[in-house]
């Protein structure tokens, strides 16, 4: 009798143990591996394997605490569309790059570097939805309640319909929700938040999954918008699984150097708006403030008659935006020349380079090429190839462009120059700045219409384009 019951145990045991199996997760990707791993196989990241407890499935799983009903399929013909009502969170540039304002029971996920003002921005945000006598809902698992008192007081974003909370337990945060009924939620961050049902720490690509599918599930439900702040790696990524990003309807990320007064809020992601939009804030002593002209702010400081100092357009979504583009070529005494760039594409600049050593023979190899765009501003639109072309050159020849001079167009491993988009458009903010002659592809002449004040001329290579200028 003894010997069954011994053998009873032993069983149970076994059982218990292959429940409660470890795996290893890669927390760049999420990769799983049963055993340890130097190299990620799917991400390549080394020492990137995080021992985590595998337990068993919850019949609850992420839908625990939200009431769940069970969906039927329908005729798509059959579905009625209302008209999508958008609430403004009071920041017309913050409206901007979400679409036009929140929309019910989005997931909104924003990232960036430490300190470049991801919570300002979300105080601000909550405190213009509160004017609007809006229940608003900020859960911080990062500052204590006094810490974010003593920060909403000194932007003075401090309102009798903000709630908050420090809290990292997901289960009380849903409870909190599903009492509470705010109209809109903040979590800030989703690194910290915890799952009860996971053993792994706060941060983990587990727990960052978890979490937020839970509350993905939440705001479609309750249709409650809701904003996630994220962190960044040193890459610049959002720190977590790859997933993450999948799961969300928006991804903002908020970019530019603590250095720089100016922030740029940036969609990548938006099932409810444009990607290409931009928000451009400067921060101040109170907070952030918007700046409604980009292109004054980012042409402010540029100096006069200087070589190497060139100004193009670049599209930010429907708005275009002057901004400056700085080169300085000077010689090198080493084999291989430095190219250091700033707020431009290295590859693209490097090809643009071998295009000007081969049609305009210009002797770039043996000079080092640093480049930037002022403001903190990064450009990866192919419009502004000129410019860097224009630019380069000046530094080389040490001449500076025409007075009121622009330039914009893309050009090609040939040396032609191609044609551009919204090319009205960008000639129109060009003119209102005060530019007066502007250098563009020639095929954009022949479909464009003639702007009063402003002198076009159009070129079809590089090499026309060098002579125009110089």
């Amino acid at each position: 009798m003894d010997i069954n019951v011994n053998n009873t145990n032993t069983k149970k045991a076994d059982s218990v143990k292959k429940k409660d199996k470890n795996i290893y997760i890669c927390q760049s990707c999420g990769y799983n591996s049963p055993k340890w791993m130097g190299k990620c196989p799917e991400c390549e990241n080394w020492d990137s394997f995080v021992e985590e407890m595998m337990q068993p499935k919850n019949d609850s799983g992420p839908l625990r605490g939200v009431a769940h009903v069970q969906a039927r399929p329908v005729p798509i013909d059959s579905i009625t569309l209302e008209d999508e009502i958008r609430t403004s969170t009071g920041i017309n540039e913050f409206d901007r790059v979400l679409g036009g304002g929140l929309v019910s029971g989005s997931l909104v996920l924003i990232g960036g570097d430490p300190g470049i003002g991801k919570s300002t921005l979300m105080l601000q945000a909550l405190y213009g939805l509160s004017l609007q006598n809006l229940k608003v809902l900020y859960v911080s698992g990062e500052e204590s309640i006094r810490q974010i008192k003593l920060r909403s007081k000194r932007l003075g974003t401090i309102g009798p319909n903000i709630l908050v909370v420090s809290e990292i337990d997901l289960d009380s945060i849903i409870s909190m929700v599903n009492s509470e009924k705010p109209d809109v939620l903040v979590i800030d961050s989703i690194q910290t938040m915890f799952n009860s049902d996971l053993s792994s720490a706060p941060g983990s690509v587990t727990q960052v999954r978890e979490s937020a599918m839970r509350l993905m599930i939440m705001a479609k439900k309750t249709g409650i918008p809701t904003f996630i702040v994220g962190h960044v790696t040193k890459e610049g990524a959002i720190a977590g699984p790859r997933l993450l990003e999948h799961m969300v309807d928006t991804v903002l990320y908020f970019e530019g150097d603590r250095s720089h007064v100016f922030r740029i809020l940036r969609a990548v992601k938006n099932r409810f708006g444009s990607t290409n939009e931009i928000g451009v804030f400067e921060m101040k002593e109170k907070g952030l403030d918007e700046v409604p002209n980009p292109s004054a702010v980012f042409l402010s400081e540029r100096p006069s008659n200087a070589p190497g100092s060139v100004v193009t357009t670049s599209m930010e979504g429907t708005r275009p935006i002057l901004i400056e583009i700085q080169a300085l070529a000077s010689a090198t005494s080493f084999g291989n020349p430095r190219r250091t760039i700033l707020g431009l594409d290295q590859n693209k600049v490097a090809l643009l380079v071998a295009v000007m050593e081969k049609k305009l023979g210009l002797h770039l190899m043996g000079h080092d090429i640093f480049m930037n765009v002022a403001g903190g501003v990064k450009v990866l639109e192919p419009a502004v190839d000129m410019g860097i072309v224009a630019a380069i050159a000046s530094s080389f020849l040490d001449r500076p462009l025409p007075k009121g001079c622009i330039v914009m167009g893309e050009i090609g491993l040939t040396g032609e120059v191609r044609a551009i988009s919204h090319i009205e458009t960008r000639v129109s903010e060009t003119w209102k700045m005060g530019f007066t002659r502007c250098i563009v592809p020639k095929s954009n002449v022949k479909r464009m219409t003639e702007v009063e004040g402003i002198e076009i001329i159009g070129v079809n290579t590089v090499i026309q384009a060098v002579e125009t200028l110089f």
